[in-house]
């Protein structure tokens, strides 16, 4: 029996299993069985060969119009072979030495059904194929034998086309995916039985079978549906794992801290907090409060709330003896956020400035545009701590902003920077493991 993982030669044999791993990378059954058809042709289906480009590299699924052949000089023979959609046609010119060389296009009858592959060019204004690779689909069972039932099942039978290359035809995948399929064992199955029967999924070996040789159209929808759950599972038990990584990772745990400057920003609010801003915000404050670093999306509409969070988490974690930065893709959007902090804020962002708030902390700004007195304050205090929120673009990314104890960093539009990027920011804390938003 053959499982997943054993490799393509011993199932396939050295040469068509080097040929797979030469064109597509696959070293295993499992590899090769999850190269999935891109569409299904039936055999009452012929592909629409008027939508065919010029240049394309294409498997088309047409009838065999008319044959035929002529000598050229000085001892060349040239085949041509008009296949037809019963809409469009399309040329295959074959050529050989001799009339003996086109001995192949004997199987090419009229009126018999198969698949031609090859790039599409021109000639004297017609598409064609120079020298296709083709595959004759077998014919239907003897009209003896041909009941209504067997005939409707035979025109309805679904025929596999796989992603193929100019190397690699779709019927010699088929033909590799048929060989495997024939002796494929699946002991274990990922998805557990619980969940299978819950949602009555396929069995992972079914479900792989169906994909390749689908009985109909049910048949194989059913095998994509249990394939996505595979896919989604998969994904799931891999951030499952990096959360358990995650948490097994200390942190400096950040919990709100009752009178402090969060709650004071909470009392001047001038609105009331909605039911999904309260809720994400409790979430986020109790991560903020664990010993492991947070990670966490927030995701909203434009308008629902997502910088007033970000403010609360930020001056939680500067109740907490910490400080947050927060960085922005472009320096308008940097200002803008600090026009936006210190505005919410008031004279709670005034830290050493007359009028301030008891609780106060500072706000800084960091952007290449900020002046060099300005800079030079914004970086004293964010290295004394006197600035407890600082926000700004690339440039605190750059080694000269150190900060006394970053806690948290918030990433504004996060998918504009690179992985390295906010790495470079989080390395800032002392223990490289800041809270993350």
């Amino acid at each position: 029996m053959t499982t997943l993982r054993d490799p393509l030669t011993r199932t396939l044999g050295p040469k068509t299993a080097k040929a797979l791993e030469n064109v597509f990378g696959m070293r295993t059954v499992g590899d090769l069985l999850r190269h999935y058809p891109r569409r299904y042709y039936s055999r009452g289906e012929l592909t629409d060969l008027s939508s065919l480009r010029e240049g394309d590299h294409v498997t088309v699924l047409a009838r065999v119009d008319h044959v035929s052949t002529r000598p050229m000089p000085p001892s060349r023979s040239r085949a041509e072979v008009i296949v037809t959609d019963d809409r469009a046609k399309l040329m295959l010119t074959f050529f050989a030495k001799s009339s003996r060389g086109l001995y192949r296009i004997r199987q090419l009858v009229p009126g018999m059904v198969g698949m031609f592959a090859g790039t599409v060019s021109s000639f004297r204004g017609r598409l064609q194929l120079i020298h296709p690779e083709y595959e004759m689909l077998p014919g239907a069972p003897p009209n003896a034998d041909l009941t209504p039932e067997l005939a409707a099942e035979f025109a309805s039978e679904l025929i596999p086309v796989y992603p193929a290359s100019a190397k690699m035809s779709s019927w010699q995948i088929a033909k590799s995916v048929r060989t495997v399929l024939d002796t494929l064992d699946v002991a274990e199955d990922p998805l557990p039985a619980g969940l299978r029967e819950r949602h009555r999924l396929y069995g992972q070996a079914a479900a792989l079978r169906a994909i390749h040789r689908p009985l109909d159209a049910a048949d194989r929808d059913q095998a994509r549906l249990r394939l996505k759950w595979d896919e989604a599972f998969i994904l799931q038990a891999a951030l499952a794992q990096r959360r358990l990584a995650a948490a097994a990772m200390p942190a400096a745990p950040r919990p709100r801290i009752a009178g402090g400057i969060a709650d004071a920003f909470d009392a001047r609010l001038p609105f009331t907090l909605t039911a999904g801003q309260v809720s994400v915000g409790e979430t986020v404050a109790t991560e903020l409060a664990c010993a492991y670093p947070m990670h966490r999306l927030l995701q909203g509409e434009v308008g629902s709330g997502k910088t007033v969070i970000a403010i609360r988490a930020m001056l939680q974690v500067v109740d907490a003896g910490g400080q947050a930065a927060l960085l922005a893709p472009t320096e308008v959007l940097a200002q803008q956020h600090y026009r936006s902090v210190t505005g919410m804020l008031g004279p709670l962002g005034l830290r050493g400035q007359l009028g301030a708030a008891e609780q106060a902390t500072g706000v800084a700004l960091l952007t290449g545009s900020v002046g060099t007195a300005a800079r030079r304050s914004a970086l004293s205090d964010t290295f004394t701590g006197d600035a407890g929120i600082v926000i700004g673009t690339h440039a605190l990314l750059e080694s000269e902003v150190q900060f006394a104890d970053l806690g948290l960093v918030v990433i504004d539009e996060q998918h504009r920077f690179g992985v390295e990027q906010r790495d470079a920011l989080r390395a800032k804390a002392a223990d490289k493991r800041p809270h993350v938003l």
